[in-house]
């Protein structure tokens, strides 16, 4: 028997419980978030056509073997373009259904997305450092929806730092990869 509500698992819908312990205070321990920041040699707004380039992302998830399909096959970058993702992980099949919630060209673009264990909130920003060069700032954020997630999240962060390391290097080889499609 549950005798105290207001730490079980519930959305986040960014309210707080009647008795000031809200989900966003237990979320923090079960939230996984990776950060990481890559110095390249592109000019600030040739970064961002370069990681804002949906089309070739689209690509790229494909190469990859993930069904990719537009949610609203609008072909221009923004608000309100998103995406139905079908990929094989640890051998079950997995749905992502993916949105781009902010498109602030040329500094930022942040995705939203949702499966049936994860909440998924993606931060790509793009900072000046000179004219001919610049930052990417990635930021990835999961949450789980259900107690099997929160377990899988709870274990994955006893390896957090080879994760943080893993993250760092799968984003630069998405950064190169994009540069060269």
């Amino acid at each position: 028997m549950n005798t105290h509500p207001a730490l079980d698992y519930q959305p986040m819908d960014g309210s707080a419980h009647a008795d000031g312990l809200g989900f966003a205070l237990v979320s923090g321990l079960f939230q996984m978030k990776f950060l990481t920041r890559i110095d390249t040699d592109l000019p600030a707004e040739q970064l961002f056509d370069t990681v804002g380039d949906f089309a070739a992302l689209e690509r790229l998830l494909i190469g990859r073997g993930a069904a990719v399909t537009r949610i609203a096959p609008s072909e221009e970058p923004g608000i309100g373009l998103g995406w139905n993702i079908g990929f094989d992980w640890r051998g079950r099949a997995r749905s992502l259904r993916l949105a781009v919630t902010r498109f602030d060209r040329p500094e930022q673009v942040t995705m939203a997305g949702r499966s049936d264990a994860l909440d998924l909130a993606i931060s790509v920003t793009v900072v000046a450092l000179s004219r001919s060069r610049s930052r990417l700032i990635c930021e990835t954020e999961l949450r789980p929806r259900n107690m099997k997630a929160r377990l899988m999240l709870q274990t994955a962060k006893l390896g957090k730092a080879q994760l943080d390391r893993r993250y760092q290097r799968r984003i630069e080889e998405f950064v190169e990869q994009m540069r060269a499609g």
